[in-house]
């Protein structure tokens, strides 16, 4: 019995194509429901001969399909015609709605029809979405993996070629660090993007939680934004460890962030560090920050002020985020 409990409600929801045998028998259990509706109405207006038979022809369409649905309807024609509920007999009037129920009957085993096929090719179609899903994120997570091997690829080569350069070397490490432990960190959060918080909180960590707030509410970036904001927020920590506020023993950071519509701002804002004398030439960290923000229609103002560097940024958060 459950089997035939699941086997309908499958073939109900259009899930699977019932048995003929379920098929025949629902369209039956349907016929002699729509008799028993029309001996009672026959109790009060005797010359209602096929209305009762619509939701059978209805019924039976919809679970076995426009052939189930002309038998039934052609079978609730004959017993309209042929089963009397009184005195009546049958006459041209009733051939006459005989038509014009055949009639009804033929649009509605159509529409149904039309339904059940629009059902069954968006069923179709979910499926091959969901099987092309699946490859892509195959496919995304052997492309990870070969780039997480690439990325260390490269880290050691350059290693091994700037073995001379220490200096050199020692602005490009931290760089494909930063980047390889941004990207672990997207990956681990299902491979869509990282929090704000989480991000801020893997960079600034090693220089101690009581050093930093951040304020702001939780905020998911898209991957390619997480990953430019990781090099900014490393650059700008870097240059607090070395020049700002890490590099006294009293510098704070306060970094805050708001949302308005699909702009993003970000507040950087270091107190108590060492006072700025004098700026430098821009170099290759000034400039990151300055430019990596504009594919993202975002722009970055760095100010040295008296109580330490405050830097703002702002951009547009992807619609995927």
């Amino acid at each position: 019995m459950g089997k035939l409990i699941d086997e309908f409600r499958k073939g109900w929801q259009g899930a699977a194509a019932p048995s003929l045998g379920l098929s025949i028998g629902f369209a039956v259990t349907c016929l002699l429901a729509a008799t028993l509706v029309r001996w009672g109405l026959a109790q009060v207006r005797p010359d209602i001969y096929f209305t009762p038979y619509f939701p059978a022809v209805f019924f039976a369409a919809a679970l076995g399909g426009f052939r189930i649905g002309i038998v039934t309807a052609l079978v609730g024609g004959v017993l309209g015609v042929v089963l009397n509920f009184g005195d009546a007999f049958a006459d041209r009037a009733r051939f006459a709605l005989l038509a014009l129920y055949w009639a009804v009957c033929a649009m509605t085993i159509w529409g149904v029809e039309h339904y059940r096929t629009m059902l069954a090719e968006q069923r179709r179609i979910s499926k091959r979405l969901i099987e092309e899903e699946a490859y892509r994120k195959q496919l995304v997570d052997e492309l990870q993996h070969r780039l997480k091997n690439k990325l260390s690829t490269v880290h050691a080569v350059l290693h091994q070629v700037l073995h001379d350069q220490p200096q050199v070397w020692a602005r490009i490490d931290p760089r494909l660090r930063s980047l390889a432990a941004t990207d672990d960190l997207i990956s681990r959060i299902d491979k869509a993007g990282c929090d704000i918080r989480d991000l801020l909180i893997s960079e600034l960590g090693p220089y101690g939680h009581v050093r930093f707030t951040l304020n702001g509410d939780r905020l998911f970036l898209p991957p390619k934004l997480a990953v430019t904001l990781s090099l900014m927020f490393h650059e700008l920590a870097t240059n607090a460890g070395k020049y700002g506020a890490f590099s006294s023993p009293r510098g704070l950071l306060q970094v805050s962030w708001t949302i308005s519509d699909d702009r993003l701002t970000i507040t950087w804002d270091e107190t108590e560090g060492p006072s700025v004398d004098k700026v430098s030439e821009p170099g290759f960290g000034t400039q990151l920050l300055k430019s990596a923000l504009s594919a993202f229609d975002g722009k970055t103002e760095i100010s040295y002020l008296k109580t330490g560097l405050h830097c703002i940024m702002q951009c547009r958060i992807p619609a995927s985020g």
